[in-house]
């Protein structure tokens, strides 16, 4: 039987601190990353959870039996890490889970712009020897145990996401980076696809312009019929080739990119609720709050109580 490599303990957070018995919630917020660190003090049965952004989780303490669509169903144990693109609901039983022995789970959202940034760095810099073939992240390899280098990754993105250092950013940054790395080397052999190197030039030029004005845009109203013209595609065509290329619609990218906006002033500014969604480009206060419960699963002012916890 293989050695497991374990993450680090974490301490439990303080019984009468607790919001709730089954998954609760302390949230560390980074630039580039989001950690959760998710505990179960009972035992629970068909527990939804999704992030809107790509997921590394990690057991920590105790089992989980996963349920994921249209995979078999398997026990979840310290020393294992899942791999979820975003969106992807997960199933979660907690069968033996205590007040005395509760389950420990971290789940680190990882930013999907930053994620990009890397890949392309590696596939300027670092090129395999086959030029057809790219790095990439899949999702094929989906449940696997870590080794020592991811486990002591995790381990110590976990410590500086917890830290007080003024400078945690820096080094969460440098540690997350290496941590991809590492994911995308102990999936290399599990890759199979290769890039067709035809059209996909025009694709990607187009597609960084769309998106870097997207993201120069945020806080200003982002109208289609101008991205559309920007891309030189008529508006139809533009909303099929937007889909075909990212898997959602713009406006579902324009949302997205605008909470990952909010989640930040929500944590690091005293700004108000009106406040942030007037910065973040909503025209709405409500709509804002609809769209934020919608990808977080919770409310901004409940997001905002979580993270000074």
């Amino acid at each position: 039987m293989p050695v497991k490599h374990l993450i680090q303990g974490i301490t439990s957070i303080e019984e009468h601190k607790l919001q709730t018995l089954v998954e609760n919630r302390r949230i560390f917020n980074m630039v580039n990353c989001e950690l959760n660190i998710f505990e179960t003090h009972e035992s629970s049965y068909h527990i939804p959870l999704s992030f809107s952004d790509l997921i590394v989780t990690s057991m920590v303490r105790g089992k989980k039996v996963m349920h994921l669509s249209d995979k078999p169903s398997f026990d979840y144990l310290p020393g294992e890490t899942v791999i979820l693109p975003p969106h992807e609901t997960m199933i979660i039983d907690f069968p033996e889970a205590t007040m005395a022995d509760p389950t420990q789970c971290i789940a680190l959202a990882i930013n999907e712009e930053y994620i990009k940034e890397t890949l392309n760095y590696l596939n300027s810099f670092h090129k395999s020897q086959d030029e057809n073939i790219h790095w990439k992240l899949q999702f094929n390899q989906y449940h696997f145990q870590h080794n020592n280098e991811i486990s002591d990754l995790i381990s110590k993105l976990i410590r500086v996401c917890q830290s007080k250092d003024a400078a945690k950013n820096i080094f969460a940054d440098l540690t997350l980076k290496e941590l991809l790395i590492r994911l995308l080397q102990s999936q290399y052999l599990e890759q199979v696809s290769m890039e067709a190197s035809t059209a996909t030039n025009t694709n990607s030029h187009r597609a960084n312009f769309v998106l870097s004005y997207i993201q120069d845009h945020l806080t200003e109203k982002i109208a289609i019929d101008a991205l559309s013209r920007k891309a030189y595609l008529s508006r139809n065509i533009f909303f099929k080739w937007f889909r075909e290329q990212f898997g959602i619609t713009p406006v579902e990218y324009i949302n997205r990119e605008r909470i990952r906006m909010a989640k930040q002033l929500l944590v690091n500014s005293v700004m108000s609720i009106q406040e942030v969604s007037d910065y973040c480009g909503f025209s709405d206060a409500n709509y804002f709050i609809r769209v934020f419960r919608k990808l977080e699963g919770i409310t901004p002012k409940t997001y905002q109580a979580l993270c000074k916890i």
